[in-house]
């Protein structure tokens, strides 16, 4: 039996944009909470969710922004986001979704390379000062009025909306988009809508690529909003639900796998804070009773170690998704029993596909749950090839995952040739992944084919991190590894080889970094080499690297960790 894997379903496509999905279960589910904001004290259901999400619309468009104009958004998670990606849905403009823990060079790389025409912002977070890493990166918007900034710099780039009650010089307010919005009647909202099709690109989220640079995968209504609501089928959602959602908005798993599927089944999005922080996680699942949270594996490891832990009432919950990176059999098995989510679930993907192709089911065994990454979601083809000849292997045997279906992302925004790559002429998307695919139909993941680190559900690119210390003036070279940690799964290791005559520590590489890059792409380790291991033909052995690092450091324990 060959490795492929076909999932049909009863369930039918929805065959509509992500605004017409809002307004029909704003109408179905009008009086049932849609968004509770906690940290902000807000509370809205699902008609009144609509109803704000029309006024941002209407405010956008009386900005002058256009079907297929982009907007970016470089927040932390709070309701302004959500009505962000819902407004843009309604309108017609892609959502750009930035990292908060992009620096200035990363912004300045996303504001230009997918043309971005407006910028919606938040002020500050904790260390971090958004508004001036901006003015770092756009002087010129300092002396321009709001709705006016030009620069040859960044040609495309015209608005910026500063979530603030504090006004700053070229930005306009959130509140001012309210008043914007009586400029646009009702009639004018509605036709733009109804020129939409769910096949438009709508959304765009960076991910990591060869290139070393992070790639814009271009997903339309129709990839997001149906992953979005298989997911949710999956672990059989409805308008009863109510999802606690600590994991970021900016990443497929908080747009999609949260919001996406709460509002395309009538269920309650609940944002217990900006950040993830296990103790609020803790608490607002109680006191909202909610019946899912979702979570990367580090988030549930912070959530059971936390020293309150044992005096939280969470037998309100029933399911959830770990997912984001390897989990870990022992914590699948802790959340299954000590926070009561006896149908919790595991689900596998990438950026490029929506972002779910497999994912275990609330009723599969807890092995099933614990040791795979389920089966493919329906109307989602799987097939496991060699990745030299490209043939589908039996089943039980080791290749790369490779994925077809209406998840499929349509492409890398202005970067052919990745799209290529990713992509081929039959339409499979090739993961990069290596996996088995057993007798009984699920999946198992078993490494990678890239080099790609996942840090606590954040994919860092090696080669990106090299790019940027290659600037370093005393370094020659540079090679980047991920090495193996209980808390994040991966740390990032850097093997450093000063230029001749030259002396700099370990912490002056990472002071380097700071601001710089996004903190979680600072090396964790940094070890001065004078040479890598390499092959009779000169290509670097990243495995050895990564084995001689852990042997190292000391993190053969942690190597051995068993992941789902």
């Amino acid at each position: 039996m060959l490795s492929y894997a076909f999932e049909g379903s009863n369930e039918k496509f929805l065959a509509k944009t992500i605004g017409d999905m809002l307004d029909d279960n704003a109408k179905k589910f009008a009086n049932n909470e849609c968004l509770i904001s906690v940290h902000q004290n807000i509370r809205m259901t699902y008609t009144e969710f609509n109803k704000e999400v029309n006024k941002i619309a209407k405010g956008l468009m009386a900005l002058g922004i256009q079907k297929g104009d982009k907007v970016a958004i470089w927040s932390t998670n709070n309701a302004e986001w959500v009505l962000t990606q819902f407004a843009t849905a309604k309108i017609g403009a892609i959502l750009v979704t930035i990292n908060p823990a992009y620096r200035t060079s990363e912004l300045e790389y996303a504001l230009k390379q997918s043309e971005i025409n407006t910028l919606i912002m938040i002020e500050n977070f904790k260390t971090s000062d958004y508004i001036h890493m901006f003015y770092e990166v756009a002087p010129f918007a300092r002396g321009a009025k709001p709705g006016e900034i030009h620069s040859n710099k960044l040609p495309k780039l015209k608005n910026v909306v500063c979530i603030s009650d504090e006004k700053y010089t070229g930005m306009f307010k959130w509140k001012e988009l309210y008043d914007l919005s009586k400029k646009v009647e009702d009639g004018e909202l509605k036709k733009r809508q109804a020129s939409l099709d769910f096949d438009d690109p709508i959304n765009i989220q960076y991910t990591s690529g060869t290139t070393g640079f992070p790639k814009a995968a271009t997903l339309t209504h129709f990839n997001i909003l149906n992953n979005g609501y298989f997911v949710g089928k999956a672990m059989k959602f409805t308008d009863k639900d109510r999802l606690c959602i600590p994991v970021p908005f900016y990443h497929c798993f908080g747009m999609v796998m949260s919001n996406l599927t709460c509002t395309s089944l009538g269920a309650t999005m609940v944002i217990p804070s900006e950040y993830f922080n296990p103790l609020t996680t803790l608490t607002v699942i109680e006191k909202e009773k909610c019946t899912a949270v979702h979570g990367v594996p580090t988030m549930f490891i912070a959530e059971l170690e936390h020293p309150e832990f044992e005096k939280f009432d969470l037998s309100s919950l029933r399911t959830g998704i770990m997912a984001g990176s390897p989990c870990p059999v022992e914590i699948m098995k802790r959340v299954n029993n000590e926070m009561n989510m006896k149908e919790v679930e595991i689900a596998y993907g990438q950026t490029e596909s929506s972002p779910v192709i497999t994912q275990t089911l609330t009723d599969d065994t807890i092995e099933h749950r614990t040791e795979t990454v389920g089966k493919p979601l329906p109307f989602v083809e799987v097939k496991i090839i060699n990745p030299e000849t490209g043939e589908i292997v039996p089943v039980g045997e080791q290749g790369e995952l490779c994925a077809r279906g209406y998840n499929v992302m349509k492409y890398y925004y202005n970067n052919p040739e990745a799209t290529q790559n990713a992509i081929d002429e039959s339409r499979w998307l090739h993961t990069g992944d290596l996996a088995v695919m057993t007798e009984d139909g699920y999946f198992k993941i078993t490494g990678r084919i890239k080099d790609m680190i996942i840090r606590g559900g954040q994919n860092i690119y090696p080669r990106e991190i090299e790019e940027f210390l290659y600037t370093h003036p005393q370094i020659a070279d540079v090679q980047v590894v991920g090495v193996p940690d209980k808390k994040y799964g991966e740390e990032v290791c850097a093997w450093i080889k000063l230029k001749e005559g030259e002396t700099v520590n370990e912490e002056e590489i990472k002071e380097y970094c700071k601001g710089k890059i996004a903190h979680y792409k600072i090396p964790r380790y940094i070890k001065f080499t004078d040479s890598f291991p390499m092959t009779v033909t000169g290509k670097i052995r990243k495995v050895e690297m990564r084995d001689i690092s852990t042997k190292e450091l000391g993190l053969e324990d942690v190597a051995k960790i068993e992941t789902a």
